[in-house]
């Protein structure tokens, strides 16, 4: 896992920095999860993590709580400190005003203008160890972060709940409740973290959706929901249609659809996108386009079997959430990845941690590796 030989002790801290920053998740994108631990001696005189998007970033807090401390110590950082000048002070700036000696930060940081901050340590008289992580580290931490500072569109993960035998439903068009309380938990803390929730216009039918986080911790900003809806069918009292002040909805339809047709949407209180289409449903790369016009970062779909299908076909999916539930429903369900599912090449999709249980259910994550 290191890139660079660092002792038993560091990789403790630099793991406990690591662990704080996932504290943020759901309240900092599109800012990167990031923690601090500042150590003098044996002893950790500073901890902190960037718990809001504006806020302090976790090298900051830490600072603060170390205070005069904070001389001649160590901050071990999960993420390289940054050092431009953004809604914060850069914080390789105040790390060396507070007298930090040494550094040891895990991954590198991606941003044309935020990355470089080890120079800026190093070129003021402080030891600097890092970046100790390889890449992928960075990006599975942090994936639309690493994802958006490369590529001009949104971050892309597809969420599944699956059978064992690869089913995401009893039968076409049933609702079909596929894994535990657990699951469904983990689903909506998932959901959090990103700017966008999609799904199809099946998925609607099917379920009925209101595809916000009611089960996660309150507080967080709702994500707004996003609908691919060709044919402008979503019915007026969908659930989707719920919250729409604090979630706005935006539905994707085809560019030829009527004039009335998307008055009703509008009505109901979507904001409605015409984009171009064809015969297997809108053009998945000007959808993600006019969302990345809009200000969203990171998407995270939650099917059906149809999109899912496109979104992988096309490349356009960087991460794989994939919730498996101990049952199976034989021939009748619906599969999860369609037929064609055979012509996928899989040999880009790695692990990106170990699998995790939740109640019954075994959550498996897959990312894209990068290609140089």
């Amino acid at each position: 896992m290191t890139q660079l030989e660092i002792s038993a002790e560091d990789a403790a801290y630099l793991d406990r920095a690591l662990r704080l920053g996932r504290k943020g998740w759901g309240r900092v994108h599109p800012n990167p999860l990031v923690g601090c631990v500042i150590v003098k001696g044996k002893e950790t005189v500073g901890e902190g993590y960037h718990a809001m998007f504006g806020g302090p970033h976790a090298e900051i807090a830490a600072l603060e709580v170390a205070k005069h401390r904070a001389e001649g110590a160590t901050a071990y950082v999960s993420l390289e400190p940054c050092r431009h000048q953004g809604k914060t002070p850069p914080c390789a700036g105040a790390l060396l005003g507070a007298g930090i000696k040494r550094v040891v930060f895990g991954a590198r940081d991606p941003g044309t203008e935020s990355g470089g901050g080890g120079d800026v340590l190093r070129e003021g008289g402080v030891e600097v160890i890092g970046p100790v992580w390889p890449d992928r580290v960075g990006r599975a931490e942090n994936p639309a972060f690493f994802h958006t500072a490369r590529h001009e569109a949104p971050f892309v993960a597809l969420k599944l709940a699956m059978s064992m035998d690869g089913r995401i439903a009893a039968r076409a068009g049933e609702r079909t409740r596929v894994t535990g309380t657990e699951s469904e938990r983990e689903s909506h803390r998932l959901r959090t973290g990103f700017d966008a929730i999609m799904v199809g216009s099946g998925t609607v039918e099917a379920d009925n959706p209101r595809l916000t986080p009611r089960l996660a911790d309150s507080g967080v900003e709702l994500p707004r929901r996003i609908l691919l809806d060709a044919m402008g069918t979503l019915p007026s009292d969908a659930a989707v249609f719920e919250d729409q002040e604090r979630a706005p909805i935006h539905v994707f339809v085809a560019a030829d659809l009527s004039e009335a047709t998307i008055e009703r949407l509008e009505a109901a209180g979507a904001h409605v996108h015409p984009v171009a289409g064809h015969r297997d449903g809108l053009d998945l790369g000007e959808v993600l386009a006019v969302c990345w016009g809009l200000g969203v970062r990171s998407i995270l779909c939650e099917g059906g079997a149809r999109l899912a299908a496109s979104l992988l076909r096309e490349e356009r999916v960087q991460r794989l959430y994939l919730f498996v539930a101990p049952t199976t429903f034989g021939s009748e369900g619906v599969e999860a990845f369609l037929a064609d599912a055979a012509d996928l090449d899989w040999n880009d999709f790695e692990p990106a941690g170990p699998p995790e249980l939740f109640g019954r259910d075994t959550l498996i994550v897959l990312d894209r590796q990068e290609k140089a």
